[in-house]
């Protein structure tokens, strides 16, 4: 029987393997690979072996460039090196491909020393310039993920913060948390009623109702979406009605900020909290709370000491399920958002798809995925196991 669970299981775990976990094992490695520069400057990097950022650049370095960038401008390797260079010395991108025209177009017996390429751009012939050349020589350097903590190598080699003004993406990985959380609080305040009138109604009234709650699945995330910005704008259905009712003189601002991300991101999420809560408070005998009510105890002492430690393991379950999910929301923060509401997952995908910094999204992707089964061990313990077991 084993044999055949597991001929039978085969297909679908290849299946899972070659699209799923082989893609995204190679796609977080990029944070990790250096190949760029190596396979670029293969000649420059031999003549920096040894060489230290305090000390004069090497005399035959200059000549191993020049070759390499000819080589590689012709190979087209040179592009991917000088964006990878251009992200610690800024400029130099444009720098090397013009570097590259002109050693291609020098008349043969023309001296190219650290003054030819000095004279295109003093940041070619800079200490600076090369120790990025040496960091980035591979097979692998930690540049990327230093970057994702807002962390950098300093000419030296020592590890310090990056300037203020370029300190992002933990900042950002603060506000991603505390949206994530503030949904999940504004979930769970809004579904135990709703999962807690699902165990009370008549069962043919449940049935409704979870259909109703349901309802959510059967619509596009992105029309969903789409229809909070129709119903949120100064116009919209919100304003209207508050307006009518004299509650407000001038339209709020509810959409592009964080009331809208809030909103959409509660409304897509809130039956991943009811359906857990509504599986957990099903299964609670109401005859406790009969027994603690017939022992003297007032219906909300008996509501906080006996019916929610019976009903934690789903508030434990539907809250990491929602918090997690949270994590790693694009569309709705990207549609109803503003600037200072975009979430982690709207870099990596902006440095995915439009500027090609893979291995930036990469070191990010890891860093959301470390921070989420951080969390989950956390959480995990806190539980006393619970959430394991609801999983």
């Amino acid at each position: 029987m084993a044999r055949r669970g597991i001929t039978l299981a085969a297909p679908l775990a290849g299946f899972l393997a070659v699209f799923f976990v082989v893609p995204i094992v190679w796609l977080l490695s990029l944070a990790l690979r250096e190949a760029e520069v190596p396979r670029a400057l293969p000649r420059t990097l031999v003549a920096l072996s040894g060489w230290q950022a305090a000390q004069p650049l090497p005399a035959p370095l200059f000549g191993a460039f020049a070759e390499d960038i000819v080589q590689a401008r012709a190979a087209s390797t040179l592009a991917d090196a000088a964006r990878r260079l251009n992200y610690e010395v800024g400029g130099v991108r444009s720098s090397l491909m013009r570097a590259a025209r002109e050693v291609s177009a020098a008349p043969p017996g023309s001296a190219i020393d650290a003054a030819f390429f000095e004279a295109i751009d003093p940041s070619l012939a800079s200490p600076a310039f090369f120790a990025a050349v040496q960091r980035a020589r591979g097979p692998v350097s930690g540049y990327y993920l230093l970057a994702s903590v807002d962390l950098v190598r300093n000419a030296q080699g020592d590890i310090e913060r990056v300037s203020a003004s370029n300190r992002i993406y933990l900042d950002v990985l603060l506000r991603t948390l505390i949206i994530s959380a503030s949904v999940t609080l504004l979930c769970l305040v809004m579904g135990f009623p709703v999962a807690m009138l699902l165990t009370q109604v008549k069962a043919r009234t449940a049935d409704w109702l979870l259909a109703l709650v349901l309802l959510p699945f059967w619509t596009s995330l992105l029309v969903r979406t789409a229809s909070w910005v129709v119903v949120l704008q100064k116009e919209g259905m919100v304003n209207s009605l508050l307006m009518k009712l004299g509650l407000i003189t001038e339209p709020l601002t509810l959409i592009y900020n964080r009331t809208g991300v809030l909103l959409a991101m509660t409304h897509v999420l809130l039956p991943f909290m009811i359906l857990p809560l509504y599986t957990v408070l099903k299964g609670i005998p109401p005859q406790y709370m009969r027994a603690a009510t017939s022992l003297g105890a007032p219906p909300a002492t008996a509501f906080v000491r006996v019916f929610l430690p019976l009903a934690a393991p789903g508030v434990a379950a539907g809250s990491l399920m929602v918090f997690i999910l949270a994590l790693g929301y694009y569309i709705t923060p990207a549609l109803v958002g503003g600037g200072s509401d975009q979430m982690l997952s709207y870099f990596v995908a902006t440095y995915t798809t439009d500027t090609g910094n893979w291995g930036l999204a990469a070191a990010l992707g890891l860093l959301m995925l470390a921070t989420t089964l951080l969390l989950y061990a956390v959480a995990h313990r806190l539980s006393g196991g619970r959430v394991m077991a609801m999983g």
